[in-house]
Order: C-alpha cells, then sequence, then structure tokens
C-alpha cells in the first residue's frame, strides 16, 4: 500500500509541475511580446520624427499644405463624404417613383404629367425657385435630402392625394420626412411665389376687366363661390361644427377667380357649418370693401345713372350688395330677368371651372383626408398658387381627372363640394342700391 502511495503522489507532482511550467512559460511569452511591440512603436516614433524633421518649408508653404488638409478633414466631419452602409437605426431609401421620375426618355413628360401634373421643365424651374429655401444641413449621419426630391414629393402628396405611409414608401423616404417635406415646400411657395394670387394690375386688369364686359358685365372684377375641403375629424375641436349640411366634415374655401380661371383671391380655414355670408364678413374682402380699398378703379356709367367702380359675381348663396351682383332667381320671370340670369351664370361658370381644374389635379384637397388644421390653409393657398403657374405656363387639364369609378364600379363626376345654400342671408350692405345696380346691368343687356 505504502509503494501505491507514493506513485500517486509522483504522478500529481508531476502535472502540478507541468501546469505551472506551462504558465510561466505563457508570462515569459506575453512580456517578450510587450517589450518587442514596445521597441516597434518607439522605433516608428523615432522613425516619424526624424522624417518630420529632415522636411524643410517656409511658413507659406506650410500655410498651404495645412488649408487642404483642414479642408478635408472639415468636409469628413461633416458628412460630406457618406457612409457606405446607412447606420442600423434608419430607413433605407429604396428609390420608387422618384426614381421613374429621374429618367431622361421619350415617355417622361406624359409621366411628369401624370404624376406631379405638369411638365419636366415646369417642374425643374420651380424646384429651382424654391431651392435656397430647402437646402438642408449637411450632418454626420447621411446625405441630406434633395431639393427637387422634396418638391416633388410635396407635389406627389397634394396631385395623388395618398396617405403619408403609400406617398413616402413611393419615394424612398420615411413618414417623418414626408411630413417635413410638405411643411417646409408649402412655407417655402408662400414666400417665393407670394405675387401669384393677388389682384391684376395695370395692362392684365385691362384684360380681365375686357373680358368680362364682352359677357356683358362691364367693370366686373371677378367671380366668387365657396368650397369644402373634406377632412378628417379635427383634433381638440368639435367636430359638430365642421359638418356641413350633408353631414360631411369639411372646411370652407373662399374663392375669387377671373375668365381665364386664375385665382385673385383665397379665403379658407372656418368650419363647413359656416355660411357663405359669414365667410365673407370674416374674409379680407369685407375689411377692404369697408375701407374703400377694393375696387378702385375707374366708375363705369351704367342705365338709370348707376355707377359702379367694380363687383364681383356670386350665386343665390349670397345676397344681393353693393360689390356681389347674383342672379334674380324665382318662379316667374321677366324676359329681361331670364336673359340676365342666363348670362351671369355662364360668366359665373368661370368659378366652378376653376374647382373643376385645382381640385381635380391636386386630389387631396378632393377627397376627405386627415390634416393638421394647423397647416390646412397654408397648405390650399400653395395649391392655388401652383394653380395659377400652371395655367400661366400653358399646362392643360385633362376632363378625365374629373371622373372616377366609385365602390359599386360605375363611373361617377367626382364632387366638388359647391353645396348651394338653402336659405339667403343678408349682408351688411344690402341696400336698394345693390338692386339698382343689378337693375341697370340687366337693362344695358337687353339694349345692345
Amino acid at each position: 500500500m505504502d509503494v501505491d502511495g507514493d506513485a500517486v503522489h509522483d504522478t500529481l507532482s508531476k502535472v502540478e509541475r507541468a501546469a505551472v511550467a506551462a504558465a510561466v512559460n505563457m508570462i515569459l511569452i506575453r512580456c517578450q511580446l510587450q517589450r518587442t511591440e514596445g521597441r516597434m512603436r518607439a522605433a516608428i516614433r523615432a522613425r516619424r520624427k526624424k522624417t518630420l524633421q529632415s522636411i524643410h518649408v517656409d511658413e507659406e508653404g506650410s500655410g498651404a499644405i495645412c488649408d487642404p488638409v483642414l479642408q478635408v478633414c472639415y468636409a469628413m466631419g461633416c458628412g460630406v463624404f457618406p457612409r457606405a452602409t446607412p447606420r442600423w437605426w434608419m430607413k433605407r431609401r429604396t428609390g420608387g417613383v422618384w426614381e421613374d421620375l429621374r429618367q431622361c426618355d421619350d415617355a417622361i413628360e406624359d409621366y411628369f404629367k401624370d404624376k406631379l401634373r405638369m411638365s419636366p421643365w415646369v417642374f425643374r424651374e420651380i424646384a429651382e425657385t424654391l431651392s435656397p429655401f430647402l437646402q438642408r444641413r449637411v450632418t454626420f449621419y447621411r446625405e441630406p435630402l434633395q431639393p427637387d426630391l422634396i418638391v416633388a414629393f410635396a407635389m406627389y402628396r397634394w396631385a395623388s392625394g395618398e396617405t403619408y405611409e403609400s406617398g413616402t414608401c413611393s419615394f424612398g423616404i420615411g413618414r417623418k420626412s414626408g411630413l417635413v417635406a410638405v411643411r417646409d415646400v408649402t412655407s417655402a411657395l408662400l414666400s417665393a411665389y407670394s405675387d401669384k394670387i393677388s389682384w391684376p394690375t395695370g395692362l392684365q386688369k385691362a384684360v380681365v376687366l375686357r373680358a368680362f364686359a364682352d359677357k356683358g358685365f362691364p367693370n366686373c372684377n371677378g367671380c366668387i363661390d365657396c368650397t369644402h375641403i373634406f377632412i378628417g375629424k379635427p383634433a381638440n375641436c368639435p367636430g359638430e361644427d365642421y359638418y356641413d349640411k350633408k353631414r360631411r366634415l369639411s372646411v370652407q374655401a373662399q374663392v375669387v377667380v377671373d375668365l381665364n380661371l386664375r385665382v385673385l383671391d383665397v379665403f379658407v380655414g372656418y368650419p363647413g357649418s359656416c355660411h357663405n355670408v359669414r365667410i365673407v364678413h370674416l374674409s379680407s374682402l369685407w375689411a377692404c370693401e369697408e375701407a374703400g380699398e377694393l375696387f378702385t378703379g375707374s366708375p363705369v356709367m351704367l342705365p338709370f345713372g348707376v355707377r359702379t367702380n367694380g363687383y364681383l359675381l356670386g350665386d343665390n348663396g349670397y345676397p344681393p350688395s353693393e360689390w356681389v351682383v347674383v342672379p334674380y332667381g324665382g318662379v316667374s320671370q321677366r324676359p329681361s330677368e331670364i336673359r340676365f340670369d342666363n348670362k351671369q351664370k355662364t360668366a359665373r361658370g368661370a368659378v366652378e371651372r376653376a374647382f373643376d381644374r385645382l381640385k381635380g389635379m391636386w386630389r387631396l384637397f378632393l377627397r376627405s383626408h386627415k390634416t393638421n388644421m394647423d397647416t390646412l390653409p397654408q397648405q390650399f393657398v400653395a395649391v392655388c398658387m401652383l394653380h395659377n403657374i400652371l395655367i400661366d405656363a400653358g399646362i392643360p387639364f385633362d376632363d378625365n381627372l374629373l371622373w372616377e369609378v366609385g365602390p359599386d364600379g360605375v363611373r361617377r363626376r367626382v364632387d366638388l363640394g359647391m353645396h348651394r345654400s338653402l336659405r339667403q342671408m343678408c349682408m351688411k350692405s344690402s341696400t336698394g342700391d345693390a338692386l339698382i345696380l343689378r337693375d341697370a346691368l340687366a337693362e344695358r343687356m337687353g339694349t345692345q
């Protein structure tokens, strides 16, 4: 037994000695590697120092070398050289509609008109004008969205009426980027094209007045009417105020146009339950008329000694006033009244055709959609500016945009949201002079 115990003791001793030897050797190797690494670093530092000392440049040369180096370092720090792989928390951009819009082929003209309602050259002109307002700051993350992509997405959103989720996927951007793009393009349009919605002056005013005079309405400055913009239930607002007479949630937009369908004045933002007359009282038109600043042209003499500085044509939703001429209406009409109503309706049809073009092209405002009530008025005004820009550029309107196929498969005309008032309200300026003005116009038509 003693012999076996000594053998076990010797065997364990050999294992322990081997383990200790291995640990010691590992320590020695690591120390040797550290000393070698230290000597290599020291040699590299010495060689670098010797190389720098061997270079002799004067101050001007040193400055010339330092400036490019600083510029490159600044560019790398600002992210001008994009990362090959985006951060893991960023959505990868895929292209889609935007990549198709960037193609150069024979079909691009029709594709632009289908997606953005304009030709490529008109889009490029608008994008170049808005570009200074849409420049993005370069960050450390990735390249910012380019101004032309931002403008294209906003126009695509207004033209197609698609949701942000669907539209942003078509452009390969995130939903938040889409929201910011529409907001920024709206602000840029209001700043860059602030003169696109204004009352005509000079030669342009003479052309407008001449066009109405040829229709039998001398010194008429435009046609006025309201349309409903259908919306989802607004947050933090009493929803019942926004119900129109058809029990649809909407916002009222009052628009004045000329016979060329150009928008001369727009006022939008009040709930759909408001009457047209209340909208007029709340708009800038009423304030300008009260101050005597709305129509400042030379007066025109009409039969019965009536003088008028200017007026607008409206429907029976507006009562007669000194500056809004409405049809007679009624069942029993005299021949002169029938003739006047027919001509007035024909001339006033310009405002309905303007809504056809405006809402037909920019279909976001044709259908019910969720929107931010704080930015909806500005977006509608921006779209009215685009409406005038396209008219000035000679972009034609496709009447097929006024028709759509319903869920039942029946093709029907779209609802422009032009509701006729069931009751007539009085305006503060409704006087006998307003009726005399209408009678004078009717008498003038009868003598021609």
